[in-house]
């Protein structure tokens, strides 16, 4: 299960709350995960690139956009996402806390300046790390590999224009749920073979020929009201 902590915020709104009286109630949609990818290098090697993630965040981001907020946070934009002829272009504030005993931690933070968007975010992360040897099927000299696993609690709140709400509420929380499952898959997918293809490169190292990135492997979605894997 996620422990959320201390620092992270409870709860970010970007939207107005002085002209809140009349608009129709935010609509919350809510997504839980598992991401995991293999690097295959020792867990020590593998903190201390991810300590130094000014170096890696951002080339590995692309094609999303992510701005620098202070040392140790971004603006993240995914692009335009939506259905029955309403969209978003969201964005959101991420701190990456510096790492405790090997447990790295992200939330949410504002983003200077930012406009209010009429939604919320509430973004948290732990990704924590195990050193293994790598299985002889691999046929290599490496002799660890290290296990990244990071869970994600996602919780989008938005406000739909009144067109909207015409639409049964089954029909908006459906696929709104789906539309979260969607790019919480699609950017985690991205960022994974992005990572190990850096840390790798980076670190001059060949990755096992026998080795098989498997997307399809990388996520496990939870549905609400079910717990995360320990």
């Amino acid at each position: 299960m996620l422990t959320f902590y201390r620092s992270c915020l409870p709860f970010l709104s970007v939207s107005n709350p002085d002209n809140q009286l009349d608009l129709p109630p935010l609509t919350v949609f809510r997504h839980e995960f598992v991401g995991r990818m293999d690097l295959f290098a020792d867990r020590q090697t593998v903190m201390d690139y991810l300590d130094r993630h000014q170096g890696w965040f951002r080339r590995c981001a692309h094609p999303f956009r992510a701005d620098p907020i202070g040392e140790n946070g971004y603006a993240i934009g995914i692009g335009k996402i939506g259905a029955f002829g309403f969209k978003v272009d969201p964005r959101v504030g991420l701190h990456l806390l510096p790492q405790e005993q090997g447990v790295y931690r992200i939330c949410t933070i504002p983003i200077p300046d930012q406009e209010p968007q009429g939604y919320e975010v509430d973004f948290r992360a732990e990704m924590y790390l195990q050193e293994e040897p790598v299985p002889p099927a691999y046929e290599t000299d490496i002799p660890l590999m290290t296990k990244v696993e990071w869970h994600l609690l996602l919780t989008v709140s938005l406000r739909f224009p009144p067109f909207i709400y015409r639409l049964p509420q089954e029909t908006i929380q459906s696929t709104g749920d789906a539309i979260l499952a969607m790019v919480v898959r699609r950017v985690s997918n991205s960022l994974t073979r992005k990572v190990q293809a850096d840390f790798h490169h980076t670190h001059n190292i060949q990755v096992p020929k026998k080795y098989k990135y498997d997307p399809s492997k990388t996520v496990v979605s939870i549905r609400q009201g079910e717990s995360s894997p320990s």
